[in-house]
């Protein structure tokens, strides 16, 4: 009997058990890959951030 063959008999007695392995399987790919993309792209640059002063009055509703 061969890999293919086992791993359908399987696929019909344990869809849970494979659906399951799947998505772990898919939830490893995604940050070993598409990270390294989205760094290679370089296209934008780190934006300084607010001072809390205008953080915190923008969230209070005061002006200075």
């Amino acid at each position: 009997m061969g890999i293919m063959e086992s791993l359908k008999i399987f696929t019909v007695q344990q869809p849970i058990v494979v659906a399951s392995c799947l998505i772990a399987g898919f939830g490893l790919f995604l940050p070993a890959v598409v990270r390294p993309a989205l760094d290679s792209f370089q296209t934008a640059k780190q934006v300084p951030p607010p001072a809390l002063s205008d953080v915190v009055a923008g969230v209070t509703g005061k002006k200075k």
